[in-house]
């Protein structure tokens, strides 16, 4: 099969749209900075992938999302490209390809890629199934995924699990709050229960156990896990886990405006406690002068 054939030309930033379904994120941070800088200096030295968008003459980036968002905080207005004539399944796949060879990449970003491109794939004609089991040991697309990536096929279905979290989970699973085998387990929750879930470790300041984790997806799946089994759950002293009070964000709303977030709550009592505090001390001395 003959590569199809590309074209180069610079075309205006206006022009160029983000791929739908981009699953990497475009930060501005210190590396956005130096890339900023960079390109100010010398210019776009790697031109960006692009495709056209059908029936319009602009463009979908397949690759370059970073480099064109720092064009233009740079103040370019045209950046180069190469036009490439990629049906979505192509792109898609170029998306993918394009991006994980980066040094550092967050587990939602690993997660909705290998997705990406384990539909592009399946739309091509290539055998899928999300729903196997993680021990099915036929040959398959994820394999094949895998062993791109040097995983294995039942690592990268437990990542591709991870995009049934509510986003507020996958950001803890990014920020290492909650690793990915307990993610994995809660990613078969509802998303009332990954709620409730939510709401209990932020109130009690606790994330759950692989062990917890695994409990929660059983009784989800019979049936039985109702938001009180779930604070029941991350009540349990775990074994590395220090003694601590804990409320139901229900009984305490009674106390505070509507309107009120946890944090709010919980800033609010931080400060009576505090207060409360300095009056006995104040107390305890008035005592000791008499």
């Amino acid at each position: 099969m003959n590569p199809p054939k590309k074209r180069a030309a610079n075309i205006r930033t206006d022009k160029l749209h983000s791929f739908e379904g981009h699953p990497f994120q475009v930060l501005d941070d210190e590396d956005m900075n130096s890339l900023t800088e960079s390109i100010k200096a010398q210019g776009i030295i790697s031109p960006l992938i692009v495709r056209p968008i059908e029936n319009t003459d602009e463009y979908e980036v397949v690759s370059g999302h970073r480099r064109l968002h720092a064009a233009i905080k740079a103040g370019f207005s045209e950046v180069p490209a190469l036009i490439y004539p990629l049906d979505r399944n192509e792109a898609m796949i170029a998306v993918v390809d394009s991006n994980l060879h980066r040094e550092r990449i967050l587990p939602s970003e690993k997660a909705f890629a290998y997705k990406m491109k384990m539909e592009a794939m399946k739309a091509r004609g290539k055998r899928t199934d999300l729903t196997l089991s993680q021990v099915a040991t036929k040959s398959d697309t994820a394999a094949e995924i895998g062993k791109e990536q040097g995983e294995s096929r039942d690592k990268v279905f437990r990542y591709i699990r991870l995009t049934h979290l509510i986003p507020e989970l996958l950001q803890k699973v990014d920020e290492g709050v909650i690793a990915l085998s307990p993610a994995v387990e809660l990613s078969y929750l509802s998303e009332e229960q990954q709620k409730i879930l939510l709401d209990a470790m932020c109130l009690n300041d606790c994330t759950p156990s692989h062990a917890q984790s695994i409990r929660m997806k059983k009784a989800a799946q019979q049936g039985t896990l109702s938001s009180e089994s779930i604070y029941e759950i991350m009540l349990e002293e775990k074994a590395n886990q220090t003694e601590r009070i804990s409320f139901k964000v229900q009984d305490l709303k009674a106390f505070f405006p509507k309107n009120y977030t946890q944090k709010q709550m919980s800033d609010t009592i931080l400060k009576l406690l505090y207060d409360y505090n300095r009056k006995l001390e104040r107390s305890r001395r008035s005592r000791d002068e008499r």
